[in-house]
């Protein structure tokens, strides 16, 4: 048995497994509880306008492939990442985990994966919503980071940057679906916090 590998392995191979199991977890059981209230909260993919159904199609495969390429990553140790550098992804992994989870909870019943065509939402604008409008799309992006930084590998950097590249233009389609459904409530909104991080200040 090769121990230096071992020793290597244990630490950031544990500790990426224990980010993503988080983060999958508070995903799959938000979507359970949903489900046990009767509320499709996967609504990607579904019947809709041709761009918007292309985009959530190419987010969908993205987001699946950037999980098989972490797994695998983490299975083989495929890192080329210097060893002091590592520990930095495992924070930014567990800050994704946290934001994702503060964004579902704020959002209640009206979180949805994807843009719901029938379904009646609300506008939610307290908690983490104060400093970001899209902190779930936020704590993926962080996540993803995380463990690029931990398993820094060319196949993780390029299916890094196609899935946040995919979740970017999934949240400009939602941004116009936020737009056309609270109208200037939500423009207001728009106007003091940013997409990602922080708030414009009051003049």
């Amino acid at each position: 048995m090769n121990l230096g590998f071992f020793k290597e392995f244990m630490p950031y191979g544990l500790l990426s497994v224990i980010v993503l199991v988080i983060f999958y977890g508070i995903y799959y059981t938000k979507m359970i509880i949903q489900k046990r209230q009767g509320i499709k909260t996967k609504q990607i993919g579904s019947r809709k306008e041709k761009k918007l159904h292309t985009v959530e199609t190419l987010m969908a495969i993205a987001t699946y492939l950037i999980v098989v390429v972490e797994v695998l990553s983490i299975v083989f140790n495929y890192n080329l990442m210097p060893s002091n550098g590592r520990i930095n992804g495992i924070f930014i992994g567990l800050c994704g985990d946290c934001v994702f989870l503060f964004a579902i909870i704020c959002m209640k019943d009206s979180w949805r994966a994807g843009i719901p065509e029938k379904d009646q939402t609300k506008l939610v604008t307290n908690g983490i919503y104060k400093v970001s409008r899209n902190p779930a799309f936020l704590g993926f992006d962080l996540v993803y980071i995380g463990i690029l930084v931990t398993y820094f590998n060319p196949v993780n950097l390029i299916c890094t940057l196609f899935a946040i590249i995919m979740l970017h233009l999934q949240m400009l389609q939602e941004e116009k679906y936020m737009e056309a459904t609270f109208g200037e409530q939500y423009l207001e909104y728009k106007k003091q916090v940013f997409r990602y991080f922080g708030r414009r200040n009051k003049k």
